[in-house]
This record gives structure tokens, C-alpha cells and sequence, in this order.
């Protein structure tokens, strides 16, 4: 961008369209079986490759699991992982998470499983000598740019993190200095609603932010 450039003006109306697409954002886990339009995931990546990164990095790798074989597959790791977990709960609150739709691996129209590239040749190892998560949450920030895109397009997303990670890369045949951040599921939900499954499941309140002074 060239130094004298005029910053765009966001004015009262954008930023209060902006907390819409926020409070839109949703983590979509019923999908309609509609395809995406052409373009539709190439776009989203753009707009993911937009995001802030630790020493300009950019450590994300997408993987668009187009193998019906490897997508079956991941849903039936993801409920055996499920399975495993719902036996971690007292009687009452295992019955309610069971009762939970908790991924859309089989419905989706498409299925990217994102990964943080650990040694990166891009960065030159700047912001990661003490602090090599960060490479992971700049992919995290990526992913979050990608969900809001969407959202701008209608589309949803759900993130699936019921999983054992080793075995999902495995799956995938990444390099081994690739680490698995999110699976996720894309698609047109079925229903549109500003509140989270959860809340209105009854499995979880929303509760205020925490902030402390020192």
C-alpha cells in the first residue's frame, strides 16, 4: 500500500453492521447438502490470507478433503472420539451431551482441516524465539478471518474439535511439522439464528467478560 494513501473512513453505520456479522457468526453444526458456488472456497482463503501473523509467517496450510473415503473416515474417528468423551460425565450431563449435534462431517458440502506449519521458511523465526505458540495462533486468526468471510457470504462454518489430532494428519498424509489446528465443516446452515447451539441447548449460559485491573 502506497504511503499516501487516504485510510478508509468506518463510520457509525459500518461498524454497527460489523457487530451484526459478529453476533451472526455462529458455529454451524446442521448444514444443508447445497455445494458451494465455484469460487466460494478460494475466495474465503484469500480473505484468510489476510490475517495478522507472527513475523508475516503465515504458517496456515488448508487441506480441502475432497476423498469421500478419508471424509467417512474422519467422521467416524471424530464420533468414536465423542463416544470416548461422553463417558467423562456424570450420567445426567452425558445423556445432554449425547444429545448434542456436535460436527457436520457428513453433510457439509466441503471439509477443510487447517494446519500451523511448525518450521516455517517464511518469518525468519521473528516473535517465535520465546514464544513458539505463536505460530498456532496466527493460524487461529486466520481460521476466525475465514469464519467472518463466510459468514459475509451466508455461509456457515463449524469448527470440530472432538479429535485426536495424530490420527487425523495421519489421515490426511501432511508433512510431520504440520500440527493440526481445527477441522472444519462449510456449508449453508439449515437454520439461521444468532445464538450458539449450546446456549439454546441448555448446555452452557453465556457469562460475562472477565477483565482485571493491575
Amino acid at each position: 500500500m502506497s504511503e499516501d494513501m487516504a485510510a478508509p473512513a468506518f463510520d457509525a453505520a459500518f461498524r454497527a453492521r460489523f457487530e451484526t456479522l459478529l453476533a451472526w457468526r455462529r458455529d454451524v453444526r446442521r448444514f444443508r447438502r447445497d455445494p458451494l458456488p465455484e469460487g466460494a472456497i478460494g475466495r474465503l482463503l484469500a480473505a484468510a490470507a489476510l490475517a495478522p501473523s507472527v513475523g508475516h509467517a503465515q504458517p496456515w496450510r488448508f487441506v480441502h478433503v475432497a476423498s469421500p473415503d478419508r471424509r467417512l473416515a474422519l467422521a467416524a474417528h471424530v464420533d468414536a472420539a465423542s463416544g470416548r468423551a461422553a463417558q467423562a460425565y456424570d450420567p445426567a450431563r452425558a445423556a445432554a451431551y449425547r444429545a448434542l449435534k456436535l460436527h457436520g462431517l457428513r453433510e457439509a458440502p466441503s471439509i477443510l482441516a487447517v494446519f500451523c506449519d511448525e518450521t516455517p521458511a517464511a518469518g525468519h523465526g521473528l516473535g517465535i524465539a520465546t514464544m513458539p505458540e505463536m505460530l498456532r495462533y496466527s493460524v487461529v486468526m486466520a481460521i476466525h478471518t475465514l469464519w467472518l468471510a463466510a459468514r459475509a457470504e451466508g455461509i456457515g462454518l463449524g469448527w470440530v474439535s472432538i479429535l485426536d489430532p495424530g490420527p487425523v494428519a495421519a489421515l490426511l498424509d501432511v508433512p510431520a511439522d504440520w500440527s493440526l489446528v481445527a477441522l472444519l465443516c462449510l456449508g449453508y446452515p439449515e437454520c439461521e439464528t444468532t445464538e450458539p447451539d449450546l446456549l439454546t441447548s441448555g448446555w452452557q449460559d453465556r457469562r460475562p467478560v472477565v477483565l482485571v485491573e493491575r
